[in-house]
């Protein structure tokens, strides 16, 4: 990166940044992309997993926004990332007579409508008996019937790195573990960006015609550390907390969205599990450290209860994550008001900064980001083509799928595991059966991971840049928060099959866990704690491994 000036620098490798290193790249221009901590390391990585339009959107009014959401779905669903994102059925239960079921229907036919007819089924209207059948562990006193409708859910940590992956293989080039600690300036606009490698200790001066900026919640007055002019974006960062429950605790066939009094409540399939959230509070303490107190788990307890039968206690909760919505500032009031539009600052030459938005409108944020760009950079600079380019693994994934059992016959892995893996790889399935093949004793699943195959950790540092324990267990894989113990009992195992393709030596793979542990205990020990500042006070006493400030 020392060695040349490129086109585009973008400072941020969550959805955005990495969405707007592939727009700069597909249109040609040399990009690079440097992130502090890991790709989708912050909100990122901590989102409801879901590709939706927000039905709750449309209540609001904001019928540009799910439109624009529910067309990014489509392209997504049918053409850049089948293999990275389904569809997914809710139940909405209806409370009132007479008046709910038109009102709820009408809203659905236009959210379909705007959907298009390719991308998920249809909503469809059923009894109170039919919806209890669909879910029977809903009381039958809480509702008087039901919609069941369809969105669509991805692993949003893995859209992150497939991403990266793909941006890289149109000729970016991208670091994690680089810091951006103060912006380059001279003749009146930015040139570039002074940034440090975590990893070596070592300072770099990378040096770009124009700076875009795509850091979330850390936009805004010394945003990235203070890297320079802020612009005229302010952003009033928003909480939001999921727990996570076994698949068995509640009995459905698919899952749930009830109205609370602010917003609305999921009830969210994943594997073996239900993700239950979110919340929606203000977060006025560092942006690093997003921390799930015991007040915001027992709220979610407590919604979800009021529509069980048997309700769910502290008890049943596997797993706990914390992410902040980077939302557009707009004077007081609830966060949960505030718009999910985004928008774009360029107020000082050379640099151009986005906050606000949602994962799914991703793509039309890094377009948007990099047009921007492209206006500063001067006449000649291609429209954005990202609506026609598949992520990798996306080309040949049908077929493979159509072939899966054949696939599972010749590699003995059976296929239920298959079809998993190929819901996180796509066509690059094959890169795992060559490793497969090459090293027969990755295809066990590492003990503690709640199933990953070792070939799924190998892989992670080969293919999808994992350099930290945490990289692995919280982000390639989902190992944080779908295990009981967080990780902790794998981590060992994980460390030492990492450190044979990064070239630990045993001191550094033991610090890896080390740090690893300290940073489980003291979020287990903050969701404890009876408030935010509380929570960040027992969450501090250990840092992340891929931590900003210290590497």
């Amino acid at each position: 990166m020392e060695r040349e000036e490129f086109d585009v620098v973008v400072v941020g490798g969550g959805v955005t940044g990495a969405g707007a290193a592939l727009d700069a790249a597909t249109r040609g221009l040399s990009v690079a992309l440097i992130e502090a901590s890991d790709y989708a390391a912050g909100a990122s990585s901590k989102s409801s997993k879901l590709i939706h339009g927000g039905l709750r959107y449309l209540e609001m009014l904001d019928f540009g926004l799910v439109r624009e959401a529910l067309g990014e779905r489509r392209l997504l669903l049918t053409e850049l990332a089948p293999h990275l994102v389904k569809p997914v059925s809710f139940l909405w239960p209806l409370t009132h007579r007479w008046w709910e079921r038109p009102y709820v229907g009408a809203g659905l036919v236009l959210y379909d409508t705007m959907g298009g007819r390719r991308a998920v089924p249809r909503a469809r209207h059923l009894t109170r008996a039919g919806a209890l059948q669909l879910a029977p562990a809903l009381r039958p006193d809480a509702l008087v019937g039901g919609v069941q409708f369809y969105d669509a859910q991805e692993d949003d940590a893995r859209m992150v790195a497939f991403l990266a992956r793909t941006a890289a293989a149109f000729g970016a080039a991208l670091a994690t573990s680089v810091r951006a600690d103060s912006l380059i300036s001279s003749g009146g606009r930015v040139r570039g960006v002074r940034a440090r490698d975590l990893l070596s200790g070592s300072d770099l001066v990378i040096r770009g015609r124009h700076v875009a900026m795509a850091t979330g919640a850390w936009n805004g007055p010394g945003a990235g550390g203070g890297t320079g002019p802020a612009g005229q974006l302010q952003v009033r960062p928003s909480k939001g907390i999921h727990i996570v429950i076994p698949r068995d605790r509640i009995r459905m066939d698919t899952g749930l969205l009830t109205r609370t009094e602010k917003s609305v409540l999921f009830v969210i399939p994943w594997g073996d599990h239900w993700m239950i959230g979110d919340t929606d509070t203000e977060w006025r303490y560092d942006p690093a450290y997003p921390t799930a107190s015991r007040a915001d788990i027992d709220y979610l307890l407590a919604k979800v209860n009021q529509v069980l039968r048997d309700p769910i206690t502290t008890a049943d909760v596997e797993g706990v994550f914390a992410g902040l919505r980077p939302l557009v500032a707009a004077g007081a009031g609830d966060t949960a008001g505030l718009s999910r539009e985004h928008a774009v600052d360029t107020s000082a030459a050379g640099l151009t900064t986005i906050a606000g938005g949602k994962f799914t409108t991703y793509r039309v944020m890094a377009r948007d980001l990099i047009d921007a760009a492209a206006g500063d950079l001067g006449p000649g600079v291609p429209p954005s083509r990202t609506h026609q380019v598949p992520l990798v693994g996306a080309a040949g994934y049908r077929g493979r799928w159509e072939s899966r059992e054949q696939i599972a016959a010749g590699s003995g892995l059976g296929t239920g595991q298959v079809e998993r893996l190929l819901g996180r790889y796509g066509s690059c399935l094959d890169d795992l059966l060559e490793l497969i093949a090459s090293r027969p004793e990755l295809e066990a699943p590492v003990p503690g991971t709640g199933g990953y195959l070792g070939a799924e950790v190998v892989y992670a540092c080969t293919h999808e840049g994992a350099v930290h324990l945490d990289d692995v267990l919280a982000r390639r894989t989902r190992t944080a928060f779908e295990v009981r113990d967080g990780g902790v009992g794998a981590a060992p195992r994980v460390a030492a099959l990492m450190a044979g393709e990064l070239g630990w030596d045993q001191a550094r793979a033991e610090r890896e866990v080390s740090r690893y542990r300290a940073a489980v205990a003291a979020e287990r020990e903050a969701q404890q704690a009876p408030d935010d500042l509380l929570a960040l006070t027992a969450r501090l006493r250990a840092r992340p491994v891929a931590d900003p400030a210290t590497g």
